[in-house]
């Protein structure tokens, strides 16, 4: 069960290091990890506030 136990932790640790190498190396490698930019327009309609 030990064992068990500790294999767990060294793949946690493992993919922690492969998933923060990613995060730097990710652009370099041609990953976009940018939000798109695009331009929102929602009408909003104003009300007073004497409607009770």
């Amino acid at each position: 069960m030990g064992r068990l136990f500790r294999l767990l932790i060294v793949l946690i640790v493992l993919a922690a290091i492969a998933f923060v190498g990613y995060a730097y190396l990710g652009p370099i490698l041609g990953a976009d990890f940018s939000a798109p930019q695009e331009e929102i327009r929602v009408p909003v309609t104003l009300q007073s506030g004497n409607d009770s």
